[in-house]
């Protein structure tokens, strides 16, 4: 198995991706650290999607990406061997069309974001300088930090594509790539997984809209990502640092 004997940290596993995440290290025999902000609310959500609590090799626990110490703390004593962030912490008015944004709310939800995409990177970088040990960081970005958004597709819905998301998952990107490039040690790595859209009860003529600017597949599932960061994570990506794989079914392709 990839992951065997590996230790893997998960922030925000309690999410879509983050739970898929989980299963597939799990999948592939790994110990998986599976954090979030609120402990019980992970372990219910877990519970709801069938993970065995009571395993051995699935340790739940609490983690606030805004606090330094927090991150250096679990990293020094659950020693991982790599860590997958899958956590989007923003606002309650997160997600207004774009004359609707204030400054404040854009500014609190990349500070909020990207800030905490930052400081997880720079602890774990602070880390690997530390302990000497592989680490591999996987990052999640977005088809829409890669082309700018289809809004046709958005048409008859009340949904958008909203603006901080671009400027979060974009800058993301570079990020990753800054961080690699800083520590500049083939031992630690940073590379991001950019899905296309995730099926998460999307309206019909959404997701209609949204199939005709793939290949076939339309919307993703979770679990179509996973492939490709258990990847990332494992040695057969040992050499394979800075890069962004994109997963979309050719949404970045199609027109």
């Amino acid at each position: 198995m990839m992951l065997n004997n590996k230790t893997i940290l998960i922030a925000g596993a309690g999410g879509l991706i983050g739970r898929a995440v989980v299963k597939a290290c799990l999948a592939q025999h790994a110990t998986v650290i599976a954090t979030d902000l609120d402990e019980n609310a992970l372990q219910q959500q877990l519970q709801q999607a069938g993970f065995d609590l009571q395993s051995g090799k699935l340790l739940l626990t609490t983690l606030n990406l805004q606090q330094a110490g927090d991150i250096s703390a679990l990293l020094t004593k659950y020693r991982p061997d790599g860590a997958v962030n899958c956590s989007y912490p923003r606002t309650k008015d997160y997600g207004k069309h774009f004359f609707d944004v204030s400054l404040q709310s854009f500014n609190d939800n990349l500070s909020l974001n990207l800030g905490s995409a930052f400081l997880f990177m720079q602890q774990c970088a602070a880390y690997f300088k530390q302990q000497q040990l592989e680490f591999s960081l996987v990052n999640l970005a977005s088809v829409y930090g890669v082309v700018a958004p289809r809004f046709d597709i958005y048409d008859q819905t009340t949904m958008t594509m909203p603006v901080e998301y671009a400027a979060i998952k974009s800058a993301l990107i570079h990020l990753s790539k800054y961080a690699a490039a800083y520590v500049a040690d083939s031992r630690f790595r940073v590379n991001l997984v950019s899905p296309g859209g995730i099926t998460d009860k999307q309206p019909d003529s959404f997701l209609q809209a949204y199939k005709a600017k793939t290949l076939g597949k339309g919307m993703l599932d979770a679990t179509d990502v996973t492939g490709a960061i258990t990847f990332l994570l494992s040695d057969h990506a040992r050499y394979t640092n800075g890069q962004n794989i994109v997963v979309d079914d050719g949404f970045t392709l199609c027109g």
